[in-house]
């Protein structure tokens, strides 16, 4: 017979969003069990640091989200290296995968995602990396080391940050993207075409629109080649296609799910005692699941303190990301529209901006080279649908701060 266990609140994810999740309870005075069932036997930490100084020093510690003493005073009950098997709605409890039961009050689902891969034959071949994870950042580093050409399948942000990280390294290092370009799905061409520059500039090799991406099996060798380029061997190649959101548990426990799960402002889902956060839960305004450091821990605080108190405020923040690439921090704010708009750029000495308005001269997305402040602006600007005019955002001698 199984073993239950009285879980209290149970988290499931070790990641950003369930820690601070976990946090925010606390911090909210919530002096009850806390559970969480993680897979992976490390305390909370940052991802956005594993594709960069994890890759390019040789003395990257773990990046915690808070100190081992604020981890130690959460006063957490951990089940790790453990796997969430099932979830009962009904009796309220959480099926693990060495025979135990927890129980729970309420429920934090932010079982995160995983990586996404061409094939089986990809995802099988011992020089061909993902990179998710501490371990998995670790295991790529080590190839690295020893590795001279590399190939990155998928120009997308994760791809172009590992690129990066490479070149700084020394490495040859050539991106394969079946797109027509760049971060095609996120930003507008220009932005596009300002990544594919650096990268260029670096001594990277672009190839956009190649198709389907060959692998030949060759005893263990790694050749890869497109319709644009030869088959050719390479020492490892990473894979950066995005990721498959981990909904299993939330489709088998009967909630509602479409590309993520369902949820309110609250996190809420079609359960009363089950929540969401983080990349598997749908953005409540946007109706789209985000892959973003600033979502997966500002949704989780909103959607703990709505644990403890459903009448506090709702999540609504508009989408935002980051990305550093050699010297450059690059910042998203909004996300692309179907709607016809309006493409403005703004250039100076050390940064540029991209601009999309809609037909009424409203911000609908904004993509900053080097220029935080910019992007400060624009939350204002597209949280109160200010009307903006396109001659003063190109002219680099006309002050934003004055927009405030």
């Amino acid at each position: 017979m199984s073993t239950l266990i009285q879980g209290g609140i149970v988290i499931i994810g070790g990641g950003q969003a369930g820690g601070w999740a976990a946090k925010t309870l606390r911090e909210q005075g919530y002096q009850g069990t806390i559970s969480v069932i993680s897979d992976e036997n490390h305390d909370f930490y940052e991802r956005p640091p594993l594709s960069k100084a994890v890759l390019t020093q040789e003395d990257a510690v773990l990046s915690r989200l808070f100190s081992e003493d604020d981890t130690r005073a959460l006063n957490l009950q951990w089940f790790r290296p453990i796997r969430a098997e099932r979830i009962d709605a009904q009796a309220k409890c959480v099926y693990l995968n060495d025979g135990r039961l927890v129980s729970f009050n309420k429920l934090l689902i932010a079982t995160g995602g995983r990586p996404r891969y061409l094939s089986k034959a990809w995802q099988q071949h011992p020089n061909v990396f993902a990179l998710r994870s501490w371990d998995d950042a670790q295991a790529l580093r080590s190839s690295l080391l020893s590795a001279k050409k590399i190939a990155i399948i998928g120009g997308g942000w994760i791809g172009l940050e590992v690129a990066a990280s490479a070149r700084e390294m020394g490495l040859d290092v050539t991106i394969f993207e079946r797109q027509n370009r760049l971060c095609e799905r996120s930003v507008p061409q220009s932005v596009s075409d300002a990544l594919a520059q650096r990268h260029h500039e670096a001594g990277v090799q672009v190839i956009t629109d190649c198709g389907d991406i060959q692998l030949v099996d060759d005893n263990d060798a790694l050749q890869i080649g497109c319709q644009k380029y030869p088959i050719q061997s390479f020492d490892l190649a990473v894979m950066g296609i995005g990721v498959e959101l981990n909904l299993e548990l939330a489709k088998d426990a009967g909630l509602t799910v479409t590309h993520g799960i369902v949820i309110d402002a609250q996190g809420q889902t079609s359960h009363p005692d089950i929540y969401a956060a983080g990349d598997v839960a749908c953005h409540p305004t946007l109706s789209l699941c985000l892959q973003s450091w600033a979502y997966a821990q500002n949704q989780a605080i909103t959607t703990a303190k709505a644990m403890l108190n459903p009448q506090s405020v709702g999540f609504n923040e508009p989408a935002w990301l980051w990305s550093d690439q050699y010297q450059d921090n690059i910042q998203i704010l909004g996300v692309p529209s179907t709607q016809t708009l309006q493409h403005i750029q703004r250039h100076s000495e050390n940064s540029e901006v991209h601009f999309a308005l809609n037909e009424a001269n409203e911000l609908v997305q904004m993509v900053a080279f080097n220029d935080a402040r910019a992007i400060k602006l624009g939350k204002r600007w597209l949280q109160s649908q200010r009307k903006l005019v396109p001659s003063e955002l190109a002219d680099p001698t006309f002050s934003l701060m004055s927009l405030k």
